[in-house]
Protein backbone atom coordinates (compact mmCIF):
# COMPACT_ATOMS: atom_id res chain seq x y z
CA UNK A 1 0.00 0.00 0.00
CA UNK A 2 0.95 3.67 -0.33
CA UNK A 3 1.98 4.93 3.11
CA UNK A 4 2.40 8.56 2.05
CA UNK A 5 -1.09 9.63 3.04
CA UNK A 6 -1.26 7.71 6.31
CA UNK A 7 -2.44 9.90 9.18
CA UNK A 8 -1.03 7.81 12.04
CA UNK A 9 1.20 10.13 14.05
CA UNK A 10 4.47 8.16 13.50
CA UNK A 11 4.02 8.60 9.74
CA UNK A 12 3.33 12.32 10.15
CA UNK A 13 6.62 12.59 12.06
CA UNK A 14 8.44 10.45 9.48
CA UNK A 15 7.23 12.75 6.70
CA UNK A 16 8.93 15.66 8.48
CA UNK A 17 12.25 13.80 8.29
CA UNK A 18 11.71 12.94 4.63
CA UNK A 19 10.95 16.58 3.75
CA UNK A 20 14.12 17.59 5.57
CA UNK A 21 16.14 15.79 2.87
CA UNK A 22 14.60 17.84 0.02
CA UNK A 23 14.92 14.90 -2.34
CA UNK A 24 18.64 14.35 -1.66
CA UNK A 25 20.34 11.40 -0.01
CA UNK A 26 21.96 12.22 3.36
CA UNK A 27 25.71 12.84 3.10
CA UNK A 28 26.46 10.40 5.92
CA UNK A 29 24.53 7.68 4.08
CA UNK A 30 21.73 7.19 6.60
CA UNK A 31 19.12 8.98 8.69
CA UNK A 32 20.01 9.18 12.38
CA UNK A 33 17.34 8.96 15.07
CA UNK A 34 18.43 9.70 18.62
CA UNK A 35 17.03 9.31 22.10
CA UNK A 36 18.70 10.71 25.20
CA UNK A 37 18.76 9.71 28.82
CA UNK A 38 20.26 11.19 31.96
CA UNK A 39 21.21 8.32 34.34
CA UNK A 40 21.06 10.44 37.48
CA UNK A 41 18.17 8.28 38.68
CA UNK A 42 16.61 4.93 37.94
CA UNK A 43 15.13 4.59 34.44
CA UNK A 44 11.43 5.39 34.54
CA UNK A 45 8.52 4.83 32.25
CA UNK A 46 8.97 8.16 30.47
CA UNK A 47 12.44 7.12 29.35
CA UNK A 48 11.07 3.90 27.91
CA UNK A 49 8.25 5.76 26.16
CA UNK A 50 10.61 8.13 24.36
CA UNK A 51 12.62 5.21 23.03
CA UNK A 52 9.62 3.19 21.88
CA UNK A 53 7.95 6.19 20.23
CA UNK A 54 11.16 7.01 18.36
CA UNK A 55 11.31 3.40 17.12
CA UNK A 56 7.77 3.84 15.80
CA UNK A 57 8.77 6.92 13.82
CA UNK A 58 11.85 5.14 12.50
CA UNK A 59 9.70 2.19 11.35
CA UNK A 60 7.32 4.56 9.59
CA UNK A 61 10.21 6.32 7.84
CA UNK A 62 11.49 2.98 6.56
CA UNK A 63 8.09 2.39 4.92
CA UNK A 64 8.28 5.74 3.13
CA UNK A 65 11.68 5.26 1.46
CA UNK A 66 14.72 3.00 1.13
CA UNK A 67 17.21 5.29 2.88
CA UNK A 68 19.10 3.40 5.64
CA UNK A 69 18.41 4.40 9.24
CA UNK A 70 20.15 4.20 12.59
CA UNK A 71 18.94 4.72 16.15
CA UNK A 72 21.27 5.70 18.96
CA UNK A 73 20.44 5.84 22.64
CA UNK A 74 22.75 8.43 24.17
CA UNK A 75 23.40 8.42 27.91
CA UNK A 76 24.49 11.74 29.45
CA UNK A 77 26.55 9.86 31.99
CA UNK A 78 29.42 12.33 32.19
CA UNK A 79 27.13 14.84 33.91
CA UNK A 80 27.96 15.77 37.47
CA UNK A 81 25.41 14.59 40.01
CA UNK A 82 23.75 17.72 41.46
CA UNK A 83 21.32 16.04 43.86
CA UNK A 84 20.50 12.58 45.19
CA UNK A 85 17.15 10.99 44.37
CA UNK A 86 15.41 9.94 47.61
CA UNK A 87 14.45 6.50 46.24
CA UNK A 88 18.09 5.33 46.08
CA UNK A 89 20.01 3.27 48.67
CA UNK A 90 23.28 4.40 50.29
CA UNK A 91 22.21 8.04 50.49
CA UNK A 92 25.23 9.18 52.50
CA UNK A 93 27.71 7.63 50.06
CA UNK A 94 25.96 9.31 47.14
CA UNK A 95 25.94 12.69 48.90
CA UNK A 96 29.67 12.36 49.45
CA UNK A 97 30.06 11.99 45.69
CA UNK A 98 27.99 15.00 44.63
CA UNK A 99 29.40 16.94 41.64
CA UNK A 100 31.37 13.97 40.35
CA UNK A 101 30.44 12.53 36.98
CA UNK A 102 27.90 9.72 37.13
CA UNK A 103 30.36 7.18 35.74
CA UNK A 104 32.81 7.87 38.57
CA UNK A 105 30.31 7.45 41.42
CA UNK A 106 30.15 3.97 43.01
CA UNK A 107 27.03 1.96 42.32
CA UNK A 108 24.79 2.37 45.41
CA UNK A 109 23.32 -1.06 44.65
CA UNK A 110 26.77 -2.65 44.78
CA UNK A 111 26.35 -4.44 41.45
CA UNK A 112 27.94 -2.46 38.63
CA UNK A 113 31.09 -0.50 37.92
CA UNK A 114 29.41 2.83 38.71
CA UNK A 115 26.05 4.45 39.36
CA UNK A 116 25.74 5.34 35.68
CA UNK A 117 26.73 1.84 34.58
CA UNK A 118 23.96 0.45 36.79
CA UNK A 119 21.26 2.69 35.35
CA UNK A 120 22.53 2.30 31.80
CA UNK A 121 22.44 -1.48 32.14
CA UNK A 122 18.90 -1.51 33.46
CA UNK A 123 17.63 0.62 30.61
CA UNK A 124 19.53 -1.37 27.99
CA UNK A 125 18.24 -4.67 29.34
CA UNK A 126 14.71 -3.47 29.05
CA UNK A 127 15.16 -2.06 25.55
CA UNK A 128 16.82 -5.33 24.53
CA UNK A 129 13.95 -7.37 25.93
CA UNK A 130 11.51 -5.23 23.97
CA UNK A 131 13.45 -5.89 20.77
CA UNK A 132 14.56 -2.29 20.18
CA UNK A 133 17.35 -2.14 17.58
CA UNK A 134 19.70 0.63 18.72
CA UNK A 135 23.30 1.58 19.30
CA UNK A 136 24.17 2.62 22.83
CA UNK A 137 26.49 5.60 23.32
CA UNK A 138 28.01 6.78 26.58
CA UNK A 139 28.85 10.47 26.93
CA UNK A 140 31.86 9.61 29.11
CA UNK A 141 33.23 7.18 26.54
CA UNK A 142 32.61 9.51 23.60
CA UNK A 143 34.25 12.46 25.31
CA UNK A 144 37.28 10.53 26.55
CA UNK A 145 37.80 8.77 23.22
CA UNK A 146 38.00 12.12 21.44
CA UNK A 147 34.86 11.47 19.40
CA UNK A 148 33.40 14.79 20.54
CA UNK A 149 36.54 16.84 19.96
CA UNK A 150 35.27 18.25 16.66
CA UNK A 151 32.23 19.68 18.40
CA UNK A 152 34.13 20.87 21.46
CA UNK A 153 36.59 22.77 19.28
CA UNK A 154 33.70 24.21 17.25
CA UNK A 155 32.21 25.58 20.47
CA UNK A 156 35.60 27.00 21.42
CA UNK A 157 36.03 28.61 17.98
CA UNK A 158 32.57 30.16 18.23
CA UNK A 159 32.80 30.88 21.95
CA UNK A 160 31.52 34.46 21.78
CA UNK A 161 28.52 33.54 19.61
CA UNK A 162 27.63 30.66 21.92
CA UNK A 163 28.01 32.90 24.97
CA UNK A 164 25.74 35.53 23.39
CA UNK A 165 23.03 32.93 22.83
CA UNK A 166 23.31 31.42 26.28
CA UNK A 167 23.58 34.64 28.31
CA UNK A 168 20.51 35.99 26.54
CA UNK A 169 18.58 33.04 27.95
CA UNK A 170 19.73 32.91 31.57
CA UNK A 171 19.32 35.16 34.60
CA UNK A 172 21.57 38.08 35.41
CA UNK A 173 23.26 36.42 38.39
CA UNK A 174 24.21 33.31 36.43
CA UNK A 175 25.56 35.37 33.54
CA UNK A 176 28.37 36.60 35.76
CA UNK A 177 29.99 33.15 36.00
CA UNK A 178 28.47 31.23 33.09
CA UNK A 179 30.60 29.28 30.63
CA UNK A 180 29.52 26.51 28.21
CA UNK A 181 32.59 24.53 29.33
CA UNK A 182 32.58 22.60 32.60
CA UNK A 183 36.17 21.59 33.45
CA UNK A 184 36.67 18.24 35.16
CA UNK A 185 38.88 18.76 38.22
CA UNK A 186 41.81 16.30 37.99
CA UNK A 187 42.10 16.22 41.80
CA UNK A 188 38.48 15.68 42.92
CA UNK A 189 36.82 14.46 39.73
CA UNK A 190 34.17 17.16 40.19
CA UNK A 191 32.51 18.57 37.10
CA UNK A 192 33.05 22.24 37.88
CA UNK A 193 30.72 25.16 37.21
CA UNK A 194 33.31 27.93 37.26
CA UNK A 195 34.00 31.10 35.24
CA UNK A 196 36.27 30.87 32.19
CA UNK A 197 38.61 33.87 32.00
CA UNK A 198 40.51 33.06 28.79
CA UNK A 199 40.15 30.90 25.66
CA UNK A 200 42.87 29.84 23.24
CA UNK A 201 41.54 28.45 19.99
CA UNK A 202 45.00 27.65 18.63
CA UNK A 203 45.91 25.55 21.66
CA UNK A 204 42.39 24.21 22.19
CA UNK A 205 42.39 25.28 25.83
CA UNK A 206 40.55 27.43 28.34
CA UNK A 207 41.71 29.05 31.54
CA UNK A 208 39.26 28.89 34.44
CA UNK A 209 39.30 30.22 37.99
CA UNK A 210 38.69 27.73 40.79
CA UNK A 211 36.82 28.63 43.96
CA UNK A 212 40.16 29.02 45.77
CA UNK A 213 41.14 31.68 43.22
CA UNK A 214 43.78 29.63 41.39
CA UNK A 215 43.75 29.93 37.60
CA UNK A 216 44.00 26.61 35.75
CA UNK A 217 44.57 26.01 32.04
CA UNK A 218 43.06 22.84 30.59
CA UNK A 219 42.34 21.33 27.23
CA UNK A 220 38.68 21.28 26.18
CA UNK A 221 39.14 17.95 24.37
CA UNK A 222 39.51 14.26 25.32
CA UNK A 223 37.26 14.41 28.37
CA UNK A 224 39.02 17.24 30.22
CA UNK A 225 35.88 19.37 29.90
CA UNK A 226 32.18 18.65 29.70
CA UNK A 227 29.72 21.04 28.07
CA UNK A 228 26.74 22.52 29.84
CA UNK A 229 23.45 20.77 29.00
CA UNK A 230 22.11 22.94 26.16
CA UNK A 231 25.44 23.48 24.36
CA UNK A 232 26.18 19.77 24.89
CA UNK A 233 22.91 18.78 23.20
CA UNK A 234 23.65 21.11 20.30
CA UNK A 235 27.22 19.83 20.00
CA UNK A 236 25.99 16.24 19.91
CA UNK A 237 23.54 17.02 17.08
CA UNK A 238 26.40 18.66 15.20
CA UNK A 239 28.98 15.90 15.67
CA UNK A 240 26.69 12.93 15.11
CA UNK A 241 24.46 14.51 12.48
CA UNK A 242 21.20 13.77 14.31
CA UNK A 243 18.14 14.06 12.06
CA UNK A 244 15.34 13.35 14.53
CA UNK A 245 14.95 13.51 18.30
CA UNK A 246 11.79 13.95 20.36
CA UNK A 247 11.61 15.32 23.87
CA UNK A 248 9.21 16.25 26.64
CA UNK A 249 7.28 19.50 26.94
CA UNK A 250 9.57 20.74 29.71
CA UNK A 251 12.41 20.97 27.16
CA UNK A 252 10.72 23.31 24.67
CA UNK A 253 13.05 26.15 25.65
CA UNK A 254 16.06 23.83 25.61
CA UNK A 255 15.25 22.79 22.04
CA UNK A 256 15.01 26.42 20.96
CA UNK A 257 18.28 27.46 22.58
CA UNK A 258 20.19 24.31 21.60
CA UNK A 259 19.03 24.77 18.01
CA UNK A 260 20.49 28.27 18.00
CA UNK A 261 23.79 26.98 19.38
CA UNK A 262 23.85 24.16 16.84
CA UNK A 263 23.51 26.66 13.98
CA UNK A 264 26.18 28.91 15.54
CA UNK A 265 28.77 26.09 15.47
CA UNK A 266 27.91 25.05 11.92
CA UNK A 267 25.30 22.33 12.43
CA UNK A 268 21.60 21.81 11.80
CA UNK A 269 19.14 20.96 14.53
CA UNK A 270 17.10 17.77 14.08
CA UNK A 271 13.39 17.48 13.45
CA UNK A 272 11.56 17.29 16.74
CA UNK A 273 8.34 16.14 18.39
CA UNK A 274 7.41 17.73 21.69
CA UNK A 275 5.45 15.20 23.70
CA UNK A 276 3.45 15.61 26.88
CA UNK A 277 4.66 13.92 30.03
CA UNK A 278 2.95 11.14 31.87
CA UNK A 279 1.77 12.18 35.30
CA UNK A 280 1.02 10.09 38.35
CA UNK A 281 -2.45 9.53 39.79
CA UNK A 282 -2.26 12.86 41.62
CA UNK A 283 -1.35 14.73 38.44
CA UNK A 284 2.35 15.26 39.29
CA UNK A 285 4.99 14.80 36.58
CA UNK A 286 6.84 11.51 36.91
CA UNK A 287 10.35 12.26 38.09
CA UNK A 288 13.57 10.27 38.52
CA UNK A 289 14.47 12.36 41.55
CA UNK A 290 11.09 11.86 43.24
CA UNK A 291 10.71 8.24 42.21
CA UNK A 292 6.96 8.70 41.85
CA UNK A 293 4.61 7.12 39.35
CA UNK A 294 4.62 3.64 37.86
CA UNK A 295 7.96 1.98 37.21
CA UNK A 296 8.71 -0.18 34.18
CA UNK A 297 9.28 -3.14 36.48
CA UNK A 298 5.93 -2.63 38.22
CA UNK A 299 3.95 -2.59 34.99
CA UNK A 300 5.72 -5.66 33.66
CA UNK A 301 5.16 -7.60 36.87
CA UNK A 302 1.43 -7.42 36.09
CA UNK A 303 1.18 -7.40 32.30
CA UNK A 304 3.14 -7.90 29.08
CA UNK A 305 5.46 -5.44 27.37
CA UNK A 306 3.15 -4.76 24.46
CA UNK A 307 0.48 -3.33 26.74
CA UNK A 308 2.96 -0.75 28.01
CA UNK A 309 3.83 -0.04 24.38
CA UNK A 310 0.14 0.47 23.61
CA UNK A 311 -0.27 3.04 26.36
CA UNK A 312 2.86 4.74 25.05
CA UNK A 313 1.48 4.95 21.51
CA UNK A 314 -1.72 6.75 22.38
CA UNK A 315 -1.77 10.54 21.76
CA UNK A 316 1.83 11.46 22.62
CA UNK A 317 1.09 15.19 22.59
CA UNK A 318 -1.59 14.86 25.28
CA UNK A 319 -0.90 14.58 28.98
CA UNK A 320 -2.01 11.24 30.41
CA UNK A 321 -2.12 9.82 33.89
CA UNK A 322 -0.51 6.45 34.36
CA UNK A 323 -1.30 4.25 37.33
CA UNK A 324 -1.51 0.55 38.06
CA UNK A 325 -5.29 0.20 38.01
CA UNK A 326 -5.17 0.97 34.27
CA UNK A 327 -3.45 -2.33 33.55
CA UNK A 328 -6.52 -4.60 33.18
CA UNK A 329 -8.20 -2.10 30.84
CA UNK A 330 -5.12 -1.52 28.69
CA UNK A 331 -4.34 -5.23 28.49
CA UNK A 332 -7.86 -6.07 27.31
CA UNK A 333 -7.75 -3.19 24.84
CA UNK A 334 -4.55 -4.67 23.37
CA UNK A 335 -6.29 -8.04 22.90
CA UNK A 336 -9.25 -6.33 21.21
CA UNK A 337 -6.97 -4.40 18.84
CA UNK A 338 -5.29 -7.65 17.79
CA UNK A 339 -8.70 -9.09 16.95
CA UNK A 340 -9.78 -5.91 15.13
CA UNK A 341 -6.60 -6.01 13.04
CA UNK A 342 -7.55 -9.30 11.41
CA UNK A 343 -10.79 -7.78 10.12
CA UNK A 344 -9.40 -4.45 8.88
CA UNK A 345 -8.28 -3.21 5.47
CA UNK A 346 -4.56 -2.41 5.02
CA UNK A 347 -5.37 1.31 5.35
CA UNK A 348 -7.22 0.67 8.61
CA UNK A 349 -4.52 -1.66 9.90
CA UNK A 350 -1.82 0.98 9.71
CA UNK A 351 -4.01 3.21 11.90
CA UNK A 352 -4.26 0.43 14.45
CA UNK A 353 -1.66 0.84 17.26
CA UNK A 354 -0.65 -2.85 17.06
CA UNK A 355 0.75 -2.20 13.56
CA UNK A 356 3.26 0.18 15.13
CA UNK A 357 3.90 -2.02 18.15
CA UNK A 358 4.86 -4.93 15.92
CA UNK A 359 6.35 -3.18 12.87
CA UNK A 360 3.40 -4.11 10.69
CA UNK A 361 3.33 -7.77 11.71
CA UNK A 362 1.25 -8.21 14.87
CA UNK A 363 0.63 -11.67 16.33
CA UNK A 364 -2.64 -13.55 16.03
CA UNK A 365 -5.36 -12.65 18.55
CA UNK A 366 -5.38 -16.34 19.44
CA UNK A 367 -2.44 -15.65 21.77
CA UNK A 368 -4.94 -14.09 24.22
CA UNK A 369 -8.15 -16.16 24.20
CA UNK A 370 -9.16 -14.95 27.68
CA UNK A 371 -9.39 -11.35 28.91
CA UNK A 372 -7.31 -9.99 31.76
CA UNK A 373 -10.41 -9.08 33.73
CA UNK A 374 -11.62 -12.66 33.28
CA UNK A 375 -8.29 -13.96 34.61
CA UNK A 376 -8.62 -11.74 37.68
CA UNK A 377 -12.02 -13.19 38.43
CA UNK A 378 -10.80 -16.75 37.88
CA UNK A 379 -7.94 -16.01 40.27
CA UNK A 380 -10.42 -14.70 42.85
CA UNK A 381 -12.36 -18.00 42.90
CA UNK A 382 -9.45 -19.95 44.37
CA UNK A 383 -10.24 -21.04 47.91
CA UNK A 384 -6.54 -21.02 48.80
CA UNK A 385 -3.70 -18.78 47.64
CA UNK A 386 -4.13 -18.68 43.85
CA UNK A 387 -1.55 -20.47 41.72
CA UNK A 388 -0.87 -20.81 38.02
CA UNK A 389 -1.77 -24.48 38.24
CA UNK A 390 -5.21 -23.63 39.64
CA UNK A 391 -5.95 -20.98 36.98
CA UNK A 392 -4.72 -23.17 34.14
CA UNK A 393 -6.86 -26.02 35.48
CA UNK A 394 -9.93 -23.82 35.14
CA UNK A 395 -8.88 -22.54 31.69
CA UNK A 396 -8.28 -26.04 30.35
CA UNK A 397 -11.84 -27.12 31.20
CA UNK A 398 -12.93 -24.56 28.61
CA UNK A 399 -9.89 -24.70 26.32
CA UNK A 400 -8.48 -28.22 26.70
CA UNK A 401 -5.97 -27.67 23.88
CA UNK A 402 -4.42 -24.65 25.60
CA UNK A 403 -1.41 -24.82 27.90
CA UNK A 404 1.47 -22.70 29.15
CA UNK A 405 3.58 -24.17 26.33
CA UNK A 406 1.08 -23.46 23.52
CA UNK A 407 0.06 -20.04 24.91
CA UNK A 408 3.16 -18.49 26.54
CA UNK A 409 1.73 -14.94 26.38
CA UNK A 410 -1.42 -16.05 28.18
CA UNK A 411 0.75 -17.88 30.70
CA UNK A 412 2.66 -14.66 31.36
CA UNK A 413 -0.64 -12.87 31.93
CA UNK A 414 -1.87 -15.62 34.27
CA UNK A 415 1.19 -14.95 36.44
CA UNK A 416 0.66 -11.20 36.13
CA UNK A 417 -3.01 -11.45 37.07
CA UNK A 418 -2.16 -13.50 40.17
CA UNK A 419 0.42 -10.89 41.20
CA UNK A 420 -2.00 -8.04 40.47
CA UNK A 421 -4.75 -9.75 42.48
CA UNK A 422 -2.47 -10.36 45.47
CA UNK A 423 -0.97 -6.86 45.46
CA UNK A 424 -3.85 -4.63 44.44
CA UNK A 425 -7.18 -6.48 44.65
CA UNK A 426 -6.99 -8.73 47.67
CA UNK A 427 -6.07 -5.94 50.14
CA UNK A 428 -9.21 -4.02 49.13
CA UNK A 429 -11.52 -6.98 48.61
CA UNK A 430 -14.78 -6.56 50.53
CA UNK A 431 -17.69 -8.94 50.16
CA UNK A 432 -20.94 -7.01 50.55
CA UNK A 433 -23.92 -8.45 52.37
CA UNK A 434 -26.90 -8.39 49.98
CA UNK A 435 -30.21 -6.77 50.85
CA UNK A 436 -33.24 -9.02 51.02
CA UNK A 437 -34.25 -7.98 47.50
CA UNK A 438 -30.71 -8.65 46.21
CA UNK A 439 -30.63 -12.03 47.94
CA UNK A 440 -33.89 -12.98 46.25
CA UNK A 441 -32.47 -11.98 42.87
CA UNK A 442 -29.28 -14.00 43.41
CA UNK A 443 -31.26 -17.04 44.56
CA UNK A 444 -33.36 -16.68 41.42
CA UNK A 445 -30.16 -16.55 39.36
CA UNK A 446 -28.85 -19.79 40.87
CA UNK A 447 -32.19 -21.50 40.23
CA UNK A 448 -32.34 -20.26 36.63
CA UNK A 449 -28.79 -21.40 35.88
CA UNK A 450 -29.66 -24.87 37.14
CA UNK A 451 -32.17 -25.11 34.30
CA UNK A 452 -29.38 -24.75 31.70
CA UNK A 453 -27.41 -27.68 30.31
CA UNK A 454 -23.96 -26.09 30.34
CA UNK A 455 -23.66 -26.47 26.57
CA UNK A 456 -25.10 -23.02 25.86
CA UNK A 457 -22.97 -20.33 24.25
CA UNK A 458 -21.72 -17.61 26.57
CA UNK A 459 -24.08 -15.09 24.93
CA UNK A 460 -27.04 -17.34 25.74
CA UNK A 461 -25.91 -17.57 29.36
CA UNK A 462 -25.49 -13.79 29.43
CA UNK A 463 -29.04 -13.40 28.14
CA UNK A 464 -30.36 -15.67 30.91
CA UNK A 465 -28.53 -13.63 33.57
CA UNK A 466 -29.90 -10.45 32.01
CA UNK A 467 -33.43 -11.91 32.02
CA UNK A 468 -33.18 -12.73 35.73
CA UNK A 469 -32.09 -9.17 36.37
CA UNK A 470 -35.10 -7.77 34.55
CA UNK A 471 -37.37 -9.70 36.90
CA UNK A 472 -35.92 -7.86 39.89
CA UNK A 473 -34.63 -4.51 38.59
CA UNK A 474 -36.06 -1.69 36.53
CA UNK A 475 -34.52 -1.49 33.05
CA UNK A 476 -32.70 1.76 33.85
CA UNK A 477 -31.22 0.14 36.96
CA UNK A 478 -29.89 -3.10 35.43
CA UNK A 479 -26.27 -1.99 35.79
CA UNK A 480 -26.78 -2.30 39.55
CA UNK A 481 -27.82 -5.92 39.04
CA UNK A 482 -24.40 -6.77 37.70
CA UNK A 483 -22.73 -4.60 40.33
CA UNK A 484 -24.59 -6.62 42.98
CA UNK A 485 -23.27 -9.86 41.47
CA UNK A 486 -19.69 -8.59 41.50
CA UNK A 487 -19.79 -7.11 45.00
CA UNK A 488 -21.52 -10.05 46.68
CA UNK A 489 -19.80 -12.90 44.81
CA UNK A 490 -16.34 -11.49 44.00
CA UNK A 491 -15.86 -8.75 46.59
CA UNK A 492 -15.30 -5.88 44.17
CA UNK A 493 -17.57 -3.65 42.12
CA UNK A 494 -16.39 -4.50 38.61
CA UNK A 495 -15.98 -7.76 36.77
CA UNK A 496 -16.23 -9.65 33.49
CA UNK A 497 -19.30 -10.43 31.42
CA UNK A 498 -20.91 -13.07 33.56
CA UNK A 499 -21.92 -15.18 30.57
CA UNK A 500 -18.31 -15.54 29.50
CA UNK A 501 -17.17 -16.13 33.07
CA UNK A 502 -19.76 -18.88 33.60
CA UNK A 503 -18.78 -20.56 30.33
CA UNK A 504 -15.13 -20.68 31.30
CA UNK A 505 -15.46 -21.30 35.02
CA UNK A 506 -18.22 -23.86 34.55
CA UNK A 507 -21.98 -23.76 35.00
CA UNK A 508 -22.11 -25.92 38.12
CA UNK A 509 -19.07 -24.18 39.58
CA UNK A 510 -20.71 -20.76 39.07
CA UNK A 511 -23.93 -21.95 40.74
CA UNK A 512 -21.87 -23.20 43.70
CA UNK A 513 -20.04 -19.85 43.81
CA UNK A 514 -23.35 -17.98 44.05
CA UNK A 515 -24.74 -20.29 46.72
CA UNK A 516 -21.58 -20.24 48.83
CA UNK A 517 -21.54 -16.43 48.61
CA UNK A 518 -25.09 -16.29 49.96
CA UNK A 519 -24.20 -18.71 52.74
CA UNK A 520 -21.18 -16.60 53.68
CA UNK A 521 -23.33 -13.47 53.73
CA UNK A 522 -25.89 -15.17 55.97
CA UNK A 523 -23.30 -16.43 58.46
Amino acid sequence: MDFNNTKAWPFIEAQKVLKRLKGKDPEKGYILFETGYGPSGLPHIGTFCENVRTVMVKQAFEKLCDIPTKLIMFSDDMDGMRKVAPNLPNQEMLKENLHRSLTSIPDPFGVDESFAHHNNRRLREFLDSFGVDYEFMSSTEKYKAGDMNKGLLAVLENYDAVMDIMTANIGEERRQTYSPFLPVCPETGHVLQVPVIHTDVAKGTIVYRREDGEEIETSVTDGHCKLQWKPDWAMRWFVLGVDYEMCGKDLIDSVRVSSQVCRAIGGRAPENLIYEHFVDEEGAKISKSKGNGVSIEQWLSYSIQDTLGLYTYRQPTRQKKIFLSLIPQVTDEYAKLLKDYTEQTPEEQVMNPVWHLHAGNPPSPDILPISYNMLLNLVSTSAAAPTKEYVWGVIQKHLPEASAETHPVLDELVGGAIQYYNDLVLPTKNYRTPTEAERAALEDLATSLKELTGNEADEDIQTEIYTVGKRHYEKADLKNWFKTIYEVIFGFSQGPRMGGFTKIYGLNETISLIESSLERAAA
